[in-house]
């Protein structure tokens, strides 16, 4: 018996290896790509892949940490830090695969190898951050950091490590060890469920018109949009509108059906908060009870300040004083644009009393029509996606040379993905960058960049990044291209930036490139001011069908409205930067309310009955599920910082002024994390950037 025991073990161990080295070698992760620029072959990528594949990349990590600490020799920058930078590479080339195909082409299996494998990847993450043997050798290369003769890189990225190491535990004692380890882990699986929930609230709810005259007003490209929506939701003789931006706003715009706007609009309000399987109230709750439980283990005094120190506003009190001095002069702009709004309404039916959150935009469009003499169905035509993107290759070649060509035959996840050769001023590949526009159910909502590689060296050769930028545009109809409105073209201006930030970026090591939350943004943002520019509308905003570029007149209507609803569009977002501080500054002693407490915190703002914070608790995805945690002001502190930093084109006379452009591209762009980054700004600008030059942007001065 035992004998026949012992053989079953012996052709089953026999062909259990059988079968791990068969999928390896039918395991595309475990190949050297040699698709162009290494971008991954998705067509050979199958879900089967996925879960082998993480295990082979902790496997071979863990193999090489315990190399590490094994090492006899003394400690030093190259056989620690870069060692522990080089032992990844696998699990990170799964990783980046698998994470962004998560956000944008989701599917059940993708979410079920989630649900599994993340919490699997916090506590390998752990066991690494944890390790006493490893981090003492991190700590000796530290303290000889400055007599090791290093780079100014290398001594940044030690000091990286150390902190890293200590801001993940490494110097607890093994009691609150494993506490951190259950916490890591129970967060992980909770922010992946608050993320998930999200995306079906949002898929699930739909509004079908049945009757011909709920149409009113509406532009014909937005009920062609509302048609196809309900045709491919074999609703043949209805149209339907969807809470994705795209179709909801443009009936919030134009839709003179009050009923109608509420009914839309609260669906978008009330997501993931309906009190079914995919409520989000008990998982934020839990979320944010555990963050201050981590943040007290590592003595902090809670989140926000745990956070902050990593961040270039390093305190609360600061970013809350960012918050004020903004508030101030944009809660009165908002109260004078609701008395408008009011006035307006008023204008349409005399009993009208009172600006409900479904009514903003429709009376909005109807005073900016007014006043400014435009609205946005007007500026449509002359934003097809393809000027603007080509609009953007200008700007992008101007300022810096660099130019893009279009790869055809790649590799690609989803048919509507574009794929392009990045090309710099010196004719060298800089890198990939791939686009996919339209919103789809198996995406998540709003736009982003991401990457597939990182910029590195490798060997003193530069590895090429593999970029993408993924977003939610209006999707172009049968009788119709994608036309963006303003909103979308800045978002994208926006969002290639930070393309760009990753496609120039020339730092030796991986983990140098990622740079403070509060400024990432900026050189996102600082794009966005070129999409406005008279010089540069006029060579991109080009009408989709006669191709006549757009008018002097429109443009200056377009820049005499530019600080039209600004304090609407201000209040909003600074409502959820506010809610976001709040959330991550308090001391919870016990479950609550996330409605109430909501309400409680926006009243004591002073925010305004009308508007809503831009996003609520229970789908601020950003905070929950994002990576934005105590982070989401980083949008108006890097405007501070892009605000000034355009200032320094326009102070020369030229937008593309190449000296500018070159300083900017050198000291900001291409350097990542490897210096302060506020002392980034002052060696790029000269000096210390003011708040002025964001005030003036927004109409608040």
């Amino acid at each position: 018996m035992k004998r026949n025991l012992f053989l079953t073990i012996i052709i089953c161990s026999t062909a259990l290896s059988s079968l791990v080295a068969q999928t390896k070698s039918t395991n595309p992760f475990f190949e050297d790509w040699t698709t162009p620029y290494g971008i991954p072959p998705f067509e050979k990528i199958k879900i089967e892949h996925f879960s082998p594949a993480f295990e082979e990349g902790m496997l071979q990590q863990e193999k090489a940490i315990a190399a590490i600490i094994e090492n006899k020799e003394a400690p030093n920058f190259k056989n620690t830090i870069e060692a522990i930078e080089n032992s990844s590479e696998l699990l990170e080339k799964v990783s980046l695969v698998f994470s962004n195909l998560r956000s944008a082409n989701t599917n059940s299996d993708i979410q079920k190898i989630a649900s599994e494998i993340f919490p699997k990847l916090s506590a390998h993450s752990d066991n690494i951050n944890m390790n006493p043997k490893l981090f003492d050798r991190i700590k000796v290369v530290y303290n000889n950091r400055e007599k090791e003769k290093l780079t100014p890189e290398q001594i940044r990225l030690s000091e990286k490590y150390y902190k890293n190491f200590v801001r993940s535990g490494a110097n607890l004692n093994d009691k609150d060890k494993a506490r951190m380890k259950d916490i890591n882990s129970e967060l992980s699986k909770l922010t992946l469920l608050f993320g998930d929930n999200l995306l079906a609230e949002t898929n699930s709810f739909i509004l079908t018109i049945d009757n011909q005259n709920d149409l009113k007003d509406l532009p014909a490209s937005v009920i062609q949009a509302a048609k196809e929506e309900a045709i491919s939701r074999k609703l043949n003789d209805k149209w339907v509108f969807t809470l994705q931006k795209t179709s909801f706003i443009p009936f919030l715009q134009y839709s003179p059906n009050r009923k109608l706007r509420e009914f839309l609009y609260n669906g978008y309000l009330n997501r993931a908060n309906n009190n079914n399987e995919f409520d989000n109230k008990k998982i934020l709750v839990q979320i944010l009870m555990l963050r201050l439980e981590k943040a007290k283990l590592l003595g902090y005094e809670n989140h926000a300040t745990f956070v902050l120190e990593e961040n270039m506003a390093k305190t609360p009190n600061k970013v809350f004083d960012l918050i004020d001095k903004v508030w101030e002069p944009a809660i009165k702009k908002a109260i004078l644009e609701e008395e408008e709004l009011l006035m307006t309404a008023k204008m349409d039916n005399s009993d009208f009393d009172k600006i409900e959150l479904w009514d903003w935009w429709y009376y909005s469009e109807k005073v900016r029509k007014m006043k400014y003499k435009i609205d946005e169905e007007e500026l449509r035509p002359f934003f097809k996606l393809e000027n603007v993107r080509d609009g953007i290759f200008d700007v992008v070649k101007n300022l810096y040379g660099i130019t893009f060509k279009e790869l055809k035959n790649t590799p690609i996840y989803h048919p509507e993905v574009t794929v392009y050769e990045v090309i710099d001023e010196d004719k060298q590949v800089l890198g990939v960058l791939m686009m996919d526009f339209f919103p789809r159910a198996t995406k998540r909502g709003g736009a982003w960049c991401t990457s597939y590689r990182s910029a590195y060296y490798k060997n003193n050769k530069r590895v090429t990044p593999v970029v993408s930028i993924v977003c939610n545009f209006t999707k172009p109809t049968s009788d119709a291209t994608s036309l963006l409105n303003m909103d979308e073209v800045e978002t994208f201006f926006h969002e290639f930036g930070h393309a760009i930030h990753a496609l120039v970026s020339n730092c030796q090591y991986r983990g140098s490139t990622s740079v403070p939350r509060d400024f990432v943004e900026l050189p996102s943002q600082i794009m966005e001011h070129w999409a406005t520019e008279p010089a540069v509308l006029k060579q991109y905003a080009r009408h989709y069908k006669t191709n006549k570029p757009i008018s002097d007149e429109l443009i200056a209507k377009l820049t005499k409205s530019s600080h039209f609803n600004q304090g609407f569009g201000t209040c909003e977002f600074l409502a959820a930067a506010y809610l976001d501080m709040m959330y991550h500054t308090m001391d919870f002693k016990k479950a609550f309310d996330p409605n109430e407490l909501e309400r409680a915190i926006l009243e004591k703002k002073g925010l305004i009955s009308a508007i809503a914070p831009r996003y609520r608790s229970t789908y601020f995805q950003h905070i929950f599920a994002g990576g934005y945690s105590a982070g989401y002001y980083s949008y108006i502190w890097s405007e501070v910082l892009d605000a000034d930093a355009f200032q320094a084109f326009k102070e020369t006379g030229n937008i593309f002024n190449k000296k500018i452009a070159t300083a900017f591209r050198k000291k900001i762009l291409e350097k990542g994390n490897t210096k302060d980054p506020y002392q980034m700004y002052i060696d790029f600008r000269g000096n210390e950037p003011r708040i002025e030059p964001l005030l003036k942007n927004r109409g608040l001065l």
